[in-house]
């Protein structure tokens, strides 16, 4: 297969989805954001199982990488609708920690141009779910972390979509390649 193949784009989309998805889980680990570490450490598998399937013309890996992509759309339409309070979901939902911590978004207080100020809770004798904690308030973002959630969704959907499309043709050409090696 020459250079500008089907399958030398499926390798180089998969590459580009790895370190996508590696720069995402950073910033989900340093968020405590459990649902989203959990996402893309199962997407980061499929994808070096699509690239071995690719690279080793191991089409039934390129069939659950296809697969996948499809799911993994659906994983960041959800997404999209939890940053945008679309559908009854609100950021302020406790679902991407399932529900065991108060962490948020690393991207709410950390944000380009964000500046971020603590202060002790006023009443010193507050609940204890309350102690340790600080009252955090974040001026000056240029933009707001919602938005870049949704800019980390939107490019992983892209990724997937472009993925899916070239997973399908190179799945084609290596059953194309069977049959005719066959006969």
């Amino acid at each position: 297969m020459g250079c500008c193949s089907g399958r030398c784009t499926l390798v180089f989309l998969c590459v580009l989805q790895l370190l996508a998805a590696l720069e995402r889980q950073i910033f989900d680990f340093l968020g405590y954001q459990w649902a989203p570490i959990l996402a893309n450490f199962l997407h980061i598998i499929i994808v070096i199982l699509g690239l071995f399937g690719t690279v080793q013309y191991r089409p039934r890996y390129v069939v659950v990488y296809a697969v996948w992509t499809a799911l993994w759309v659906g994983w960041n339409v959800f997404v999209i609708c939890f940053y945008l309070d679309v559908a009854g979901l609100t950021k302020e939902m406790d679902i991407m920690t399932f529900n065991i911590s108060l962490h948020r978004s690393w991207w709410r207080e950390h944000g380009p141009g964000c500046v971020r100020r603590e202060a002790p809770p006023p009443d010193p004798y507050s609940p204890h779910d309350l102690q340790g904690h600080a009252y955090i308030s974040v001026t000056g973002c240029m933009v707001e972390f919602q938005y870049l959630e949704v800019m980390h969704s939107s490019f992983s959907i892209l990724l997937a979509l472009v993925g899916f499309v070239f997973a399908c043709y190179v799945i084609s050409v290596f059953t194309e390649d069977g049959d005719s090696c066959r006969y």
